[in-house]
């Protein structure tokens, strides 16, 4: 059944959220076990009675069945969550807390609470990474292991020290403090930004593009837009650009399955629909007074998505906003970046000028698309030799196939 793999990671990280609400975080494994129990009994029913016409509310069911089990078993012998207290003990409301925790609304906040709990100040970002994966997004141990690129073991101790790290609070986090929300949510958007890029730039050595982290990272940041306090002006920009950038993931691969740079891409293929959510989402961002970097960084793809081609892009509108960026959050890649858009507005020597200015370009050495970049104008200044050692440097930095096969199609292109 090939809706299993999909069905199953998706209702994983709902189901995971509202137990753990009703048990505790002290309680973290006792949700998994159930929800691997539901999942087994989904495939063995299903072996012989086929997939139901709703297998959401099938597996829903049978988890909601099976924390009621749990729940009057073990009555006051184990410990659940503190909030919900002696409700959960008593056979005259139990049924209705459970009840109320498996509906729509139950499963959105138990979503959110869990995605606040995984971004817990004691853990490292790419600790908090692969727990929001993992927990809220259904991958296994190993699946977020692979996602980024590292050894299962490693993975495995990882994400069980950061999970006793949770457990400590006993409670999921609270989102209805605005103060103890609002602290916490600039980290929160940055994971969803961080889990995004793990997707759109390539890392995997199987696929250049992970479309299933970039579909977790826009799901997780709708989820914060249905709360009133997590709806920020900065989470409106940050779901603008991964609108705007989404809608690009159908036109960056090739038939065979490789990147495309911007200019090779058939824009006709671009997700219209998300654009237009991009756009809505980045006029709801211009509510607030502050400025972030998703502000500028949705402008600038927001200029991209408005542009029939790479030439009729409207460079003179991108490269402030790049030095708007630069102000905000400064860094050699944004300035790289800058570069491209400098070249592309006032010629290649400038752009060549333009990197040779960026603060830091010594951090870059051991990035290939920085070579890529120097490759690329050196070639339009008419340079060949110097434009091949360039893209052979990039070529040995490469960090994966999909890398490798796309510099080496623009070394092949220098002859």
């Amino acid at each position: 059944m090939e809706i299993e793999e999909h069905l199953f990671r998706r209702e994983a990280g709902r189901l995971v959220a509202v137990l753990t609400r009703l048990f505790g975080v002290h309680n973290l494994a006792l949700a998994e076990d159930v929800v691997q129990d539901a999942f087994c009994q989904a495939l063995e029913t299903w072996k012989f009675h086929g997939v139901p016409k709703n297998p959401s509310a099938w597996l829903l069911t049978t988890a909601r069945n099976r924390a009621l089990d749990v729940l009057r078993r073990e009555g006051t012998a184990r410990k659940f969550a503190p909030e919900l207290g002696r409700l959960l003990e008593s056979e005259w409301t139990v049924a209705p807390v459970v009840a109320e925790a498996f509906d729509v609304d139950g499963i959105a906040d138990a979503q959110l609470r869990m995605m606040f709990s995984c971004i817990h100040p004691k853990l490292p970002e790419e600790t908090q990474i692969a727990l929001v994966l993992h927990l809220l997004g259904g991958f296994s141990m190993d699946e977020t292991a692979a996602a980024f690129l590292k050894d299962p073991g490693a993975v495995r101790r990882k994400l069980h020290r950061a999970k006793r790290t949770i457990a400590g609070s006993r409670n999921l986090f609270d989102v209805s403090g605005p103060k103890d929300v609002a602290a916490r949510l600039p980290a929160v958007l940055r994971t969803l930004y961080l889990l995004f890029n793990e997707g759109y730039h390539g890392a995997s050595a199987e696929a250049a593009v992970r479309a299933d982290l970039c579909r977790e990272a826009l799901r997780l940041t709708a989820l914060l837009l249905e709360n009133p306090l997590t709806a920020s002006p900065a989470t409106h920009a940050l779901d603008a650009l991964l609108c705007f950038l989404a809608a690009r993931l159908p036109g960056r691969l090739d038939e065979t399955g490789d990147l495309l740079p911007l200019h090779d891409q058939d824009r006709s293929q671009w997700n219209q629909p998300l654009i237009a959510e991009g756009r809505r989402q980045l006029e709801l961002s211009a509510s607030g007074t502050d400025l972030t970097a998703y502000h500028v960084e949705a402008a600038i793809a927001s200029a991209h998505a408005e542009a029939p081609s790479l030439q009729a892009t409207d460079w003179a509108t991108i490269v402030p906003l790049y030095d708007a960026l630069m102000r905000i959050q400064p860094s050699p890649v944004v300035a790289l970046n800058r570069a491209v858009a400098v070249a592309l507005r006032d010629g290649p020597a400038q752009g060549l000028e333009a990197v040779e200015q960026i603060r830091g370009r010594k951090r870059l050495l051991r990035y290939p698309f920085y070579f890529a970049v120097l490759g690329e104008l050196t070639l339009r200044l008419g340079q060949p030799g110097r434009a091949r050692d360039y893209f052979r440097s990039a070529l040995k930095l490469a960090r994966n196939p999909a890398e490798r096969r796309f510099l080496d199609k623009q070394l092949r292109r220098v002859g």
